[in-house]
C-alpha cells in the first residue's frame, strides 16, 4: 500500500521540516509513503474564506486519483487512539487498498466539494495547532502506527 499525506502549503519552518523527513524515512522501512504539496491560495483583507477553499480544493482534487481512498483530516473527523489507528492502517492494507491518500487542507479548512466527494474524515486532536505541527504529528502516528502493526517496541501499551 502506497500513503500520501497531502497538505496545503509549504513546510516553511526548518525545525519541523527536519523532524517530518525523519519520520518520513522512518515509514518508508515499512511503506511507501511521499509527502505532497499545493500551494496555498494568498490571504488579503478582502479575502473571502469560501473562495480560497473553493480555490484550495481544486488543487486538491488535481492530485487525487480516482483510485485511491481518501481521508480527510479535520476537526470534525473521528477521533483514534494509536493502536486503533494502527489497526485501520491494518485493515485498508489487508483489503487491499493500493493508495491511501491523508489531506490536511488550508487555514478555512476545507471546501463544499471536498466534504462532499470524500466524507472519510478523522481527527487527530480536540486542540488547534498549526498545519507544520499537524503534518509532524501525523507523520510521528503514521511512523508509530506501523512499530505497533510490525510489534517493534516504539509503542509501549
Amino acid at each position: 500500500m502506497k500513503i500520501k499525506l497531502l497538505c496545503v502549503g509549504k513546510n516553511n519552518q526548518s525545525e519541523w521540516f527536519d523532524s517530518v523527513d525523519d519520520y518520513l524515512k522512518r515509514v518508508n522501512q515499512y511503506t511507501t509513503f511521499t509527502i505532497d504539496y499545493v500551494s496555498e491560495v494568498k490571504t488579503g483583507k478582502k479575502s473571502i474564506p469560501d473562495l480560497i477553499k473553493k480555490e484550495e480544493g481544486k488543487k486538491l482534487l488535481s492530485k487525487i486519483k480516482k483510485e485511491d481512498l481518501v481521508i480527510l483530516l479535520d476537526e470534525k473527523g473521528k477521533s483514534f487512539n494509536s493502536l486503533a489507528f494502527a489497526k485501520k492502517i491494518e485493515t485498508h492494507q489487508n483489503n487491499g487498498v493500493r493508495n491511501l491518500v491523508f489531506i490536511i487542507g488550508g487555514a478555512f479548512g476545507f471546501s463544499d466539494q471536498i466534504y462532499t466527494s470524500f466524507p472519510n474524515r478523522m481527527r487527530l486532536s480536540d486542540m488547534t495547532f498549526s498545519h507544520q505541527m499537524i503534518r509532524l504529528f501525523f507523520c510521528e502516528q503514521l511512523y508509530r502506527a506501523y512499530s505497533i502493526i510490525h510489534k517493534h517496541p516504539y509503542h509501549n501499551s
